[in-house]
């Protein structure tokens, strides 16, 4: 059974959204927020954990933490880099 309290994402998010100031804020940072989550679920999808995707970048697991908290600001080839790590392809759609 589903419980009438429990706090989801997408809920917040709808709810936050009617916030004009919290609208334009998310507007400018979704970009960046799909990628780490993306970035987030590849890793996890494969099992493989910070450090060892670290490790097979050599770089820091604090490096791949601030990707996916948002606090780096990646460049295409280290996209490329980490999606060749993770065995997955790396695709960039622009809508």
């Amino acid at each position: 059974m589903k419980n009438k309290y429990s706090y989801t994402f997408q809920n917040d998010l709808k709810r936050r959204l009617g916030n004009p100031r919290f609208k334009k804020a998310w507007n400018e940072s979704e970009p960046e927020y799909l990628l780490a989550k993306q970035l987030i679920e590849a890793r996890l999808f494969r099992r493989i954990s910070q450090r060892d995707l670290a490790r097979r970048l050599h770089t820091s697991q604090a490096a791949i933490s601030r990707l996916e908290t948002m606090r780096g600001n990646p460049s295409l080839a280290l996209l490329k880099r980490i999606a060749q790590a993770l065995d997955a392809k790396f695709i960039l759609p622009i809508q």
